[in-house]
């Protein structure tokens, strides 16, 4: 509790004063970025090719009359526009977590009594009282506190609390970060000691509110598959409509009719539109958003799944990503003899060490919120439990703060029976070394034991012990007679795993960067624990201020560790990465880190200690705080770009024979073989069904051995385009053998029509098999589990034999009946049009590998 002394003579502002200029200058909350409507959503998403074609093809069906169709077609763009709007929902969350996170309750001093109020009404120049346990409501200057710690780790990064002291002179803020300093910021937590203080800045003008500032301001860009595909859609799509009115001018010349001339131009054009594209890359990434959501990652922009299998940095936030952000003792010191707690056999230390933790717990709060003297009393309860060392009925008589004078404390314990005060101190070696008027050997030997710890990225703390009988006790902790006792050593531990994962990352060709707010030492220290390649080279916050952006993306290649770096410096350092080429991931936890997640191209949020602005900023999501996960999420990644690059060449390959059939009946002056709605049977039903059979596809075995595609290698590329034209080609020939032959033999229409469309739906079958892998043949993956695959090619097979053998399907497909003779053609022709790729599969496999 805040002593009355320390508020005595403060009255702060009157409730009159304090209402005004919660009206004149705003609540205490960041300012709502300006949201768009539903209908401007709505608008946004339409204006997209890939949406444009969907909906354009649903109206051209209802336009010649195909109400089913066309509802097809429709329901297709509600689906796929339903599920990016509740995306889009989901990303305007950013700043509404970090106006909840920086709006706690908060006491404050008005008209000279205390008053509990909703964190957004503190005002400008209010008085706060704060204690343990407190979320500072925020940015103000102490005017008193005793023995007060913050947590600033939400701003800075920094593991470990900061001391506060009142101010001594103009009360003006300074920034977060360091020891003895009178400044307390928004959103940070008071976890030791307690004071009171005037509120400098509220709302937007806080610390926070500048990240919120800095973070509405930056807007994602669409990720490298998104602009790929638009842009390839985009093409086709001008492909398409050149092609129609060039069908429709041909055919409307040649045959003097030009309302079938239309209606022929309008088939072909929706031969050509590739309306599968936008269907297959959400069923693709939303399927692999469920399939990565069983490994404990959340997937908050499903197209970040597909991208950080691209990713070639990742920029790893040390504090709660690569540690627990939870201190714990390492390491005792007690007589020259070390105990090392973290070893299986030392969990609870050898007797010769319970007087060090005694006093080391005595030193502590009892119910503390300080990571320091949580871990202290975790490790006390284990070691002395059932001992006579835990001293539950002893009294706390008075504390000695700590002081820039002296940077140690100390507590005045008093025995049940009032007989005797028991002291116990702890703080820097070289405080309670002074404490205790220790020797020069003493000192020296002190000295090397510090910096063994020390070197081993730890911190240090001394711990020492007095008795006192006198009836008044001294003001000053050095009248006592301190007997020291020995060491304490905390670390932040590593998480679990982290070191395979670092080293999985450098098998993918992933490069690995620390930024964090500690000293150079302690990261040294951690990046050696998880085998960070150390290039020698460690730049710290204050040179990075100093350097040019230029200079910066010169050095940034050579760097693997960026320390004592503020929230700005982080989206910087990412930014400089991405000038440079990179596809960067970024993890963190942090307030201080959802800038950085957002200008990203990937960033992935710790879930479990996370805060809603580092969540809602990100577009991936650890549960479980797992680094480990992000191994997976890579594996995945990589595999659903290579399953979307084959479907995507399937696509493309299918879409030729289609689109020829569609154009040399024209061309020739032949009866045209494909309706529309037999176009809609081959596109809206088994297209982007086939293509979920490359989704379940298994992962290639050296996926998590090749280095990161290059950031401009495109899934259209030239060799996916023109092996993909060519299988459509061949696939093309062999169905124009089989309608030309029919022709030639005087078949009616309806069996012509039946022959070809039989044998294309064959050839897509074997298509879809043949491009299963590019390097293997149908015979060498045959065995791979893909059940998808067999359901999907039964299913097909099925859904033919439905519209060849069911009257009222064929009558509607205007098909005729064909008999076994008719089917077994289709079959051959229809396999062998993708046999001359499984040549040059076996071929090519045989040249590389001889002797298997």
């Amino acid at each position: 509790m805040v002593h009355e002394h320390d508020i005595a003579g403060i009255t702060g502002l009157s409730d009159a004063e304090a209402a005004h200029r919660l009206r004149e200058e705003g609540p205490n909350s960041l300012p709502s970025g300006k949201k768009r409507s539903v209908f401007r959503i709505a608008f946004d998403i339409l204006r997209e090719p890939m949406f444009l074609l969907l909906a354009g093809a649903g109206v051209i069906y209802l336009i010649l009359g195909d109400l089913q169709e066309a509802l097809i077609l429709m329901s297709f763009v509600l689906l796929v526009m339903g599920i990016t709007f509740y995306q889009e929902q989901r990303t305007e969350r950013a700043l509404e977590a970090l106006r909840d996170l920086s709006s706690p309750r908060a006491l404050v001093v008005r008209d000279g009594r205390q008053l509990r109020v909703a964190g957004v009404d503190v005002v400008r120049d209010d008085v706060l009282i704060l204690a343990e346990g407190d979320r500072v409501p925020a940015d103000a200057v102490l005017l008193a506190c005793s023995n007060l710690t913050v947590d600033e780790s939400l701003l800075t990064g920094e593991s470990v609390p900061v001391r506060k002291l009142p101010c001594d002179g103009p009360l003006e803020l300074g920034k977060p970060g360091g020891d003895d300093l009178p400044s307390v910021f928004a959103g940070t937590l008071v976890v030791k000691g307690h004071g009171v203080a005037q509120v400098k800045a509220a709302g937007a003008a806080t610390e926070m509110g500048r990240i919120g500032t800095a973070l509405e301001e930056i807007e994602p860009e669409p990720t490298l598959l998104q602009r790929e595909t638009r842009h390839v859609v985009f093409n086709i799509a001008l492909l398409a409509l050149f092609m129609c009115v060039l069908v429709f001018i041909v055919y409307g010349a040649s045959r003097d009719d030009w309302l079938e001339g239309l209606l022929v131009g309008i088939t072909l054009a929706m031969a050509m539109l590739p309306e599968e594209f936008p269907v297959v890359l959400v069923v693709f990434l939303t399927l692999g958003a469920w399939r990565i959501s069983k490994h404990q990652v959340l997937t908050r922009n499903m197209p970040a799944v597909e991208t950080l299998g691209s990713a070639t940095v990742l920029c790893v936030d040390k504090t709660g990503t690569l540690t627990l952000n939870r201190m714990t003792v390492a390491k005792l010191i007690a007589g020259g003899v070390t105990c090392d707690v973290t070893q299986a056999g030392y969990q609870c230390p050898p007797e010769e060490f319970h007087q060090l933790l005694e006093f080391s717990v005595l030193a502590s709060q009892r119910d503390p919120f300080d990571p320091v003297d949580t871990a202290i009393a975790r490790l006390g309860d284990r070691a002395l439990n059932n001992t006579e060392h835990l001293h539950d009925d002893w009294l706390l008589e008075r504390e000695y703060p700590l002081s820039p004078e002296l940077l140690a404390l100390s507590h005045v314990w008093r025995s049940p029976d009032g007989s005797e005060y028991i002291i116990a101190a702890k703080g820097a070696p070289e405080a309670v070394a002074d404490l205790c008027h220790l020797d020069i050997a003493r000192k020296e030997e002190l000295w090397s034991q510090i910096e063994e710890l020390a070197g081993e990225g730890l911190r240090v703390l001394g711990v020492a012990r007095a008795s006192f009988a006198l009836e008044y006790l001294p003001k000053d902790q050095h009248d006592f007679a301190f007997e020291f006792l020995g060491l304490v050593g905390l670390e932040d531990p590593v998480r679990p795993g982290v070191r395979d994962s670092v080293r999985e990352c450098y098998g993918a060709g992933i490069r690995v960067i620390m930024i964090t707010g500690d000293y150079p030492g302690t990261a040294r220290h951690i990046a050696r624990e998880i085998g960070l390649e150390l290039t020698g080279e460690v730049i710290t916050g204050p040179e990075l201020d100093a350097m040019e952006d230029g200079e910066l993306r010169e050095r940034i290649g050579r760097v693997s560790i960026f320390t004592r770096v503020v929230p700005e410096q982080k989206l910087r350092i990412v930014r400089a990465l991405e000038a440079n080429g990179e596809v960067v991931a970024m993890t963190g936890d942090g307030v201080n880190d959802a800038p950085a997640l957002k200008a990203a191209n990937i960033g992935v949020a710790m879930g479990g200690r996370g805060t809603d602005v580092a969540r809602e900023s990100a577009s991936l999501v650890l549960l479980d705080d797992d680094f480990s996960s992000i191994e997976t999420a890579v594996r995945m990644g990589r595999r659903i770009y290579d399953n979307l690059k084959k479907a995507m060449s399937y696509i493309i390959a299918i879409h030729v024979p289609i689109a020829g059939m569609s154009i040399i009946p024209v061309l020739f002056n032949l009866p045209l073989v494909f309706s529309p709605i037999l176009i809609a049977f081959l596109e809206i039903i088994i297209d982007p069904a086939c293509s979920l059979a490359f989704e379940a596809e298994p992962e290639e075995g050296d996926i998590m051995e090749r280095p990161p595609r290059r950031p401009d290698q495109r899934i259209f590329n030239k060799r996916n385009v023109v092996i993909s034209l060519l299988q459509g080609l061949s696939v093309l020939l062999i169905v124009t053998a089989v309608f030309s032959i029919a022709h030639m033999k005087s078949m009616d229409e309806m069996e012509i029509r039946a022959l070809t469309f039989t044998t294309l739906v064959v050839a897509n079958l074997g298509l879809i098999l043949t491009n299963r892998s590019w390097e293997h043949t149908i015979w060498h993956v045959r065995r791979q589990p893909n059940p998808a695959l067999w359901w999907i090619v039964g299913g097909t097979l099925a859904l033919l034999a439905f519209v060849l053998y069911v009257p009222f399907m064929r009558d509607l497909f205007q098909l005729a009946f064909l008999d076994g003779i008719d089917i077994a053609i289709c079959l051959v022709a229809g396999l062998f049009s993708v046999v001359w790729f499984e040549a040059l599969k076996f071929i090519t496999h045989l040249r590389h590998h001889p002797h298997t």
